[in-house]
């Protein structure tokens, strides 16, 4: 069985000497070959050679944006592969979050997590997931678990440009960002408008999350769940708000990182669960993030179920 494996230099959580034992591990298993990520997008364009040169796996060792590229690269209609033949998907974390492997079920820990994946392989143990799909002007990209429009993409705005200034993205810093940015949104005039094929039109909203899974993020340990009956197998959950009062923000938050399987409460509560297709429109741009990468400010962007989208060997 022949693989390919992407790596991200540049993960959080992984050294040199770490990421060799893990190749180490994975050739011992596999016919593997390895090819490091040099730039942003670099993994979607490896991925997307994988179908034409004849690899059955593509794993992939980083964060959840390197994940992100990789499945796009996948996915791409240009390679030619359908889902029955496209290759399968394996995921070691390596960033500072990794919500998708994590919400896979696999460990936190790279060494553990490909213990699990050398385990799924031998079994011939596979997951099929459905995927979200955004899609703006004459643009389209799939997500794992999640994207978002409003404050919470202005965090993660905010939080990438502290990386770019050499600062590590840690959930104090996270946490941290969010507090000062609070002070700095436009908390009076809400933007946003949602709509979509059989949904009640939600005006006055100052963010919106739309969610392919739970969680939605991390604390540390602490799993952030805002949609908590979203899953890879149903439609897109969404959790909207039109109040973003400190206190009314505080109290959301609180029941997010509550009970999972209870369904966040409050008047100002916008919420959708197993759409098939959710539109969201703005009065003027605003941040936009797609599994937590920060892809800019739009004015009007539609998210769409994909099911039975991808294979996983977890």
């Amino acid at each position: 069985m022949r693989a390919m494996l992407l790596v991200n230099p540049k993960a959080t959580t992984t050294n040199r000497r770490t990421r060799d034992v893990l190749i180490r591990a994975l050739g011992a298993a596999v016919d593997l070959s390895v090819e490091e990520t040099a730039y942003r997008g670099h993994a979607a364009a490896l991925a997307g050679t994988a179908h034409a040169k004849g690899f059955d796996i593509v794993a992939v060792l980083g964060g959840d944006g390197t994940i992100n590229e990789t499945v796009n690269g996948l996915l791409d209609p240009a390679n030619g592969a359908g889902a029955a033949d496209r290759p399968k998907l394996v995921v070691i974390p390596g960033g500072s979050a990794n919500v998708f492997a994590r919400a896979l079920g696999l460990p936190n820990d790279p060494v553990e997590a490909t213990g699990a994946v050398l385990e799924a392989l031998w079994e011939g143990r596979r997951r099929i997931v459905g995927l979200g799909q955004a899609l703006w002007d004459d643009e389209s990209r799939y997500f794992t678990f999640c994207s978002g429009l409003g404050y919470d993409a202005e965090v993660i705005r905010a939080v990438e440009g502290l990386r770019g200034a050499g600062f590590r993205a840690t959930p104090t810093r996270y946490v941290a960002t969010a507090v000062r940015h609070y002070f700095m949104t436009d908390r009076r005039h809400p933007a946003i408008t949602v709509t979509g094929p059989g949904i009640p039109r939600a005006r006055g909203v100052h963010l919106a999350i739309v969610s392919n899974t739970t969680p939605w993020s991390y604390l540390g340990n602490r799993a952030v769940h805002p949609t908590p009956w979203a899953s890879f197998e149903t439609g897109l959950d969404l959790l909207a708000l039109r109040k973003l009062r400190l206190h009314t923000l505080l109290w959301t938050i609180g029941q997010m990182l509550g009970e999972t399987d209870a369904l966040p409460r409050g008047r100002h509560l916008v919420q959708l669960h197993d759409e098939p297709e959710i539109t969201v429109t703005a009065s003027r741009p605003i941040a936009f993030q797609l599994d937590g990468d920060y892809l800019g400010e739009r004015e009007r962007v539609t998210f769409r179920s994909i099911p039975n989208a991808l294979q996983v060997l977890v």
